[in-house]
């Protein structure tokens, strides 16, 4: 299935210039195209997420946004300068999957030193009670968890007072636990006004948090939009019932009903993918012994699947 709309870039307001602007980015290794005409507009105070399968281009566009490599062709913008001199004047702050920290300084040291690189720095206890490890400023980083080195980045993140900060894969690696706090700390600070742009393999992350959602595949941008309208393009439902021990002429006959897509047995209950889920249930409900029906609507994931499998845009 292939599915290419995309949902229409944000104008540039008139009041100043967008957070982010990526026009026509290409970047090759060798005959690797890693991307292939990325164009991406974020306004500021958008909260965005930048999802695609592995390879598809989301760290060498984020590199590239950072000023950490130079596109083969296109343009790159952040808050309208060049994103060297952005970053330079600590306008944009990112937070990688790892590296950076130095394991025999506590996290209290660790922030302090970092914020003497900068001219101008919100303080150690500020930043540290804003990413939720205020108490834990006296312990060792190499004593703390991925997490809570995690939430470290993100304070250092946020010393220079950054109106823009980009996240690659920022909760790898954490529990369940440690990404709830992460996110909570991070979302507060987006209601302040923030730009955040995040990459993640976690779509419940993306569903929960972002305004927006960005899914590229193969180097190129193949939907945006909010997460109702990108679930939208995995158009369809999914039926679900109770129903042991589907048998070869039970799973044929859902098959050739129109508008299946696909018939999956696990253990005791049977799901239909559809784009008739009134047929489908009235199949089951009088030609079975199904039981137990719900009738759902297709989530980010189906849509990440369909946008991003063989089928899409090379």
């Amino acid at each position: 299935m292939t599915f290419t709309d995309t949902f229409p870039l944000p104008a540039e307001a008139g009041t100043g210039p967008l957070a982010i602007h990526l026009r026509g980015l290409h970047k090759s290794f060798g005959a690797v195209r890693a991307v292939d005409g990325i164009d991406l507009a974020v306004a500021p105070g958008e909260v965005v997420a930048f999802l695609g399968p592995n390879g598809a281009g989301k760290t060498t566009t984020i590199d590239m946004l950072l000023g950490l490599a130079q596109p083969d062709a296109g343009s790159v913008s952040v808050l309208g300068l060049d994103p060297s001199r952005a970053i330079a004047e600590g306008r944009v702050s990112a937070v990688m999957q790892s590296g950076g920290l130095l394991k025999d300084l506590t996290v209290g040291e660790t922030v302090e030193l970092t914020a003497s690189f900068f001219r101008s720095a919100r303080s150690a206890t500020e930043v540290l009670t804003r990413a939720g490890i205020a108490d834990i400023a006296d312990r060792k980083v190499g004593k703390c968890s991925g997490g809570q080195q995690q939430r470290l980045r993100f304070a250092l993140a946020l010393l220079p007072d950054p109106d823009v900060i980009v996240l690659d894969e920022p909760t790898t690696g954490m529990d369940v636990e440690g990404r709830r706090d992460f996110w909570t700390a991070l979302r507060a600070d987006a209601a302040r006004g923030r730009t955040i742009l995040f990459a993640t393999h976690y779509l419940e992350e993306a569903d929960a948090y972002a305004d927006r959602i960005v899914l590229v595949s193969r180097g190129r941008v193949v939907a945006d939009g909010s997460a109702a309208q990108v679930k939208n393009l995995a158009s369809g439902r999914v039926v679900t019932a109770t129903l042991p021990d589907l048998t070869a002429e039970q799973d044929a006959a859902l098959r050739a009903i129109p508008g299946v897509q696909s018939v999956e047995q696990r253990r005791d209950r049977v799901l239909v993918h559809t784009s008739d889920s009134d047929g489908v249930a009235r199949h089951l409900l009088t030609a079975t012994a199904a039981s137990d029906l719900e009738i759902t609507a297709r989530g980010l994931e189906d849509a990440f699947l369909a946008l991003t499998t063989s089928g899409s845009p090379a």
